[in-house]
């Protein structure tokens, strides 16, 4: 209960220390054999995609977020700042099955996404930030929509289609919202090497949650 609390409300670890009589360093073990324990039980890439189509699945959901960061020292600091945002942030990519559930996420970008898809039988929904991550023009498993540019005018017709693919897409925003409840993701304190672990142990917390 300790350590969902901190993950949770992002209690900081010597608060919770000093109102449970519990060391600090206790409660960070905890916290990190939880953390560990937890993201070991969340799905491959494979399997979760497999486990999909197995299901009568014919899509997927892709969508990614910026998770804010404290800053860093040294080359890590230009490398985790998001001039995007403005701040410093770890990129991650999660997936959903079309009602929205999270299945996985990574802070690999791509992470062979296409060949996982493939071999599950699956395609993707995706927003225009994941144009090029499939070139294959004849036959795509990533629908993106179309893009209108300065030289380039949509015609009605992929307005339509741009509306069709964001209704598609809106579940995956309730995926993020269930996730980010965990207050623990304001900010990242956690070193970004284990900000995946830390992401997958939540997607299990929030899956048990949504689901039970």
């Amino acid at each position: 209960m300790i350590v969902l609390a901190v993950l949770r409300h992002d209690q900081r670890l010597a608060d919770m220390a000093g109102g449970t009589n519990v060391s600090e360093s206790s409660i960070r073990r905890w916290r990190d054999e939880l953390i560990a324990l937890l993201a070991a039980q969340a799905p491959r890439l494979d399997r979760a995609l497999k486990k999909v189509a197995k299901q009568g699945g014919e899509v997927v959901l892709i969508d990614g977020t910026l998770i804010r960061t404290q800053r860093r020292t040294g080359r890590a600091d230009r490398r985790n700042y998001s001039g995007k945002h403005h701040h410093h942030g770890l990129h991650f990519l999660a997936l959903t099955d079309e009602k929205g559930r999270l299945i996985w996420i990574s802070a690999a970008r791509h992470d062979h996404i296409l060949a996982h898809l493939r071999a599950a039988g699956l395609g993707a929904l995706a927003d225009l930030g994941f144009r090029g991550l499939d070139n294959d023009v004849r036959d795509p498993l990533i629908v993106t929509g179309f893009h209108a540019s300065r030289t380039h005018k949509l015609t009605r017709g992929q307005k339509t289609a741009n509306r069709v693919l964001a209704v598609g897409r809106a579940p995956v925003e309730h995926g993020f919202a269930h996730l980010k409840n965990w207050r623990t993701l304001t900010k990242l304190r956690t070193d970004p090497a284990r900000a995946t672990q830390l992401l997958r142990a939540l997607l299990v917390l929030t899956n048990l949650e949504v689901n039970r």
